[in-house]
């Protein structure tokens, strides 16, 4: 990705011309700065005076290889990992510190123009996505881990970081940060913070917002504040937890601190092979009402199982129905109970296997197949549509079955691997998007699954947000009086409504309407 914004700045660079001595300053062109070499003598490197008072604005804040309104760099920033197309980017800044943010949103806003703050681009539902030519602030180039306090469990990062860079960072330290979405090595901390990411070991440890102390936010303004306490809580309102999941419509995050975990004494890691999937899910509520409550506890089913196991070996068994990762941690003594408690639920919940990863490879080989899961399906279909609800455990089998009812009756291949133990779906629409018809299809089949997880007394999302993607089934879940409430809070972050509009809430002004919940900007298809 770096290299990529680095060749799109380059539009602002062309090729270095000579200059004959007698030119004028007046007459070079766009103005620009003369460089000496030793054989060639003056050169020219031209950049581009921008014409746009704005791009002008922002080129005096961060100067003109940090700012480009290319049309290939447009068209890069226009979309993330969702299935969204359509979108429409203003300029593209990359800023390295707050005082650049804060420049840049002052120069958004005294030119009536909207921002959107992005990272990494991995967000599955829409939520970078820009509208109507916003500003796009992207944070990827603020990437520092500023400072690890190992007494305090706390560290103070970017918003670039990457989350996989910042687990590396501490390794071998004693203490990590539980946050691991299945985008890891791309994913960065401040879209961790945007969206209150999870990850399969959240089911013990809690999602993003449980492991956020404070937050410094750029607001619409220009404003910069901290919002939560490094250590203890925040006295009053709990703003801190406001912003975590905000998906950019509060304002900017430049600096985080997030609280560190302690790496538990003892691991041990299951995998539980099943014959049919329903005995699968009903052994995941088996084993969390028993009292047990595991680091992590996923499952996949049989179409995701033969298409990572050619690549990373595992041992998966290729003729399961679904099989189950179970991850125990803490004291030996609990940790070998717990293994013994597993062992028997699993097996008289219908599991032909019950195998304990006997060393740190085997446990490493279990888990990259399921970290691998979404890639490995770019051999079966060239596109993917993920959903992400949540619901009750105890409906998992059920709405299991509906799922792969809708995929068939819309005619699509469908994949499940998803974290059980808190009930959080991730189906896998697969397709070719070259194929006449078929998006029709995929959506529809979306919205049946929302529609479906809503009935089993579910929600909308469980850590990929609502982005543009799920802002017209808000009133499914959520009371007229609901939807006002959250916008009474959004306007008192961003009054004007000029950060990352028209995303979460179903109108850009009062959610108090819900006759417009369709309502999608042009262009834009969900």
């Amino acid at each position: 990705m770096r290299i990529l914004v680095r060749r799109f700045t380059e539009s602002f660079l062309p090729l270095r011309k000579p200059l004959s001595s007698d030119m004028n300053y007046a007459d070079r062109p766009d103005h620009g700065t003369t460089y000496h070499t030793g054989q060639t003598g003056v050169v020219w490197k031209r950049r581009r005076v921008p014409s746009d008072p704005l791009l002008r604005d922002l080129v005096e804040v961060l100067g003109p290889d940090r700012v480009t309104d290319g049309s290939a760099a447009r068209r890069l920033y226009s979309r993330d990992g969702s299935v969204i197309e359509g979108g429409r980017a203003g300029p593209v800044c990359f800023p390295e510190t707050t005082g650049e943010v804060v420049g840049c949103v002052q120069a958004a806003r005294v030119h009536g123009r909207a921002f959107v703050p992005r990272g990494a681009g991995t967000g599955l539902t829409g939520g970078s996505v820009p509208c109507d030519d916003p500003v796009m602030i992207v944070t990827t180039r603020m990437n520092q881990i500023l400072e690890v306090d190992h007494r305090r469990r706390v560290a103070w990062v970017e918003p670039g970081v990457v989350n996989l860079d910042l687990a590396h960072h501490l390794a071998g330290s004693g203490l990590h940060f539980a946050p691991d979405p299945s985008s890891q090595q791309a994913c960065t901390i401040g879209g961790n913070v945007a969206n209150n990411s999870g990850g399969p070991h959240c089911l013990a440890y809690g999602v993003t917002s449980a492991h956020v102390a404070a937050v410094e936010v750029v607001l619409s303004d220009g404003t910069v504040v901290v919002l939560g306490e490094e250590q203890g809580d925040s006295v009053g309102l709990d703003l801190r937890g406001a912003f975590v999941g905000g998906e950019g419509t509060l304002g900017v995050a430049t600096k985080i601190a997030v609280r560190l975990t302690q790496d538990p004494p003892k691991v041990a890691t299951l995998l539980l092979d099943f014959v049919e999937v329903a005995d699968a899910a009903t052994t995941v509520s088996a084993i969390i009402a028993a009292g047990v409550l595991p680091a992590a506890l996923e499952l996949m089913d049989r179409r995701v199982v033969e298409a990572v196991e050619p690549f990373v070996h595992a041992g998966y068994p290729l003729d399961a129905a679904a099989v189950l990762i179970v991850e125990l941690d803490g004291l030996p003594g609990g940790v070998d109970h717990e293994v013994g408690l597993v062992t028997r639920i699993g097996s008289q919940g219908g599991a032909r296997t019950v195998r304990l990863a006997a060393d740190d490879a085997e446990r490493d080989r279990i888990w990259k197949g399921r970290k691998s899961a979404f890639g490995a399906i770019a051999n079966i279909r060239p596109d993917y549509y993920l959903h992400d609800t949540v619901i009750p455990r105890t409906k998992l089998a059920g709405v299991l079955d509906e799922v792969y009812a809708i995929a068939e009756r819309h005619d699509l291949l469908v994949m499940n691997v998803f974290h059980a133990g808190d009930g959080n779906l991730h189906p896998l629409l697969l397709f070719d998007s070259r194929e006449p018809g078929v998006m029709e299809r995929v959506l529809a089949a979306g919205e049946e699954i929302v529609r479906a997880s809503l009935a089993a007394g579910g929600v909308l999302s469980g850590e990929h947000g609502i982005g543009l993607e799920k802002r017209r089934f808000m009133s499914l879940q959520f009371s007229p009086e609901d939807l006002a409430a959250q916008d009474a809070l959004r306007r008192a972050f961003d009054p004007d409504g000029i950060a990352n509009p028209l995303k979460v809430l179903p109108t850009g002004a009062s959610c108090g309407d819900v006759n417009a919940l369709d309502i999608v900007p042009d262009g834009v298809w969900v």
